[in-house]
């Protein structure tokens, strides 16, 4: 009988990973998801062209405009736009999303700066895109940690995947967890949704088997008395895994771990990463992803 509880246990686990695994490969390979990203775009004050959206585009102290020549047209928030259309000045890490027949143009703030960042459903890191390499999932890598709120949320400075640019956070706290009989800690930064945490690190494996400059984990409320799961299953690759075009945050400095965390996303084949090292748990269930479609 504990035979059969602990493999239903594991079965459990492992499909709760593989929705986990399916919903990262479907977001990241949605029509105008990060691998269809044709252009980073840096704005300011001079109207400049590209390739790969309409209009002309500049920034200043009242934010974002573009001018639409004679014939183009973007769609703002279900309204088409023509002429001169001002965005006004974005949050960071913020931005908006303006449609373009089938393509995307994202207009947005990263480190300070604004971006025209356009979304191609056709563009070829997408098309091209076969799954991302992972470890086969294993419940020994979910561990239970201790979250240690500051008196109050720290400004933390982090590099960029961008040489030059700087992403600042609250950090609203640490979780201190025991991993091969080491103590160890990390910061944490607020995550998705309320009471959420993110976690970026590195660790022995950076470099090796995962990629080099930083993997990131998404980490549940903690319970009343502080206790979260870190489950380095979960461990995902950021957008500039993939792609040069991405402004992705980088670790702070006391985040990169000195032990191998066997866990989690690997190196994409698109930074030279194997697509056979995709687990037998997603190969064996089918495709983790839609298709994307050549167009």
């Amino acid at each position: 009988m504990t035979t059969e509880i602990a493999t239903a246990d594991l079965q459990a686990f492992t499909e709760d990973w593989l929705d986990w695994y399916r919903t990262q490969e479907a977001r990241l390979a949605d029509p105008h998801g990060f691998l269809a990203i044709t252009g980073l775009h840096w704005l300011d004050d001079r109207p400049q062209r590209f390739p790969d959206a309409p209009g002309a585009w500049h920034t200043g102290r009242d934010g974002v405009v573009v001018h639409l020549d004679d014939g183009e047209e973007l769609v703002v928030d279900g309204t088409p736009v023509r002429g001169e259309h001002r965005f006004g000045v974005l949050p960071e890490r913020g931005g908006v999303d303006a449609a373009w027949g089938d393509a995307v143009i994202e207009v947005a703030k990263r480190g300070g700066h604004d971006i025209v960042r356009p979304r191609h459903p056709d563009a070829p890191l997408r098309t091209a895109f076969t799954g991302t390499p992972a470890y086969a999932p294993d419940p020994r890598w979910a561990v239970t940690g201790q979250y240690v709120p500051f008196d109050e949320p720290r400004p933390t400075t982090v590099g960029a995947a961008v040489e030059g640019l700087e992403h600042v956070y609250g950090a609203p706290g640490r979780i201190e967890f025991e991993l091969h009989g080491r103590q160890l800690s990390l910061t944490a930064f607020p995550g998705q949704g309320a009471g959420q945490l993110m976690v970026l690190f590195t660790d022995a494996t950076s470099g090796v088997t995962t990629y080099a400059a930083n993997r990131v984990l998404a980490v549940e409320p903690p319970a009343a008395d502080g206790t979260v799961v870190l489950d380095f299953n979960r461990a995902a690759n950021l957008p500039c895994a993939y792609t040069d075009l991405a402004t992705c945050p980088l670790p702070p400095a006391e985040n990169r771990l000195p032990v191998a965390i066997e866990a989690g996303q690997k190196i994409p084949r698109e930074r030279g990463g194997s697509s056979a090292e995709i687990p037998a748990e997603v190969t064996a269930a089918g495709n983790p992803f839609p298709r994307p479609a050549h167009s």
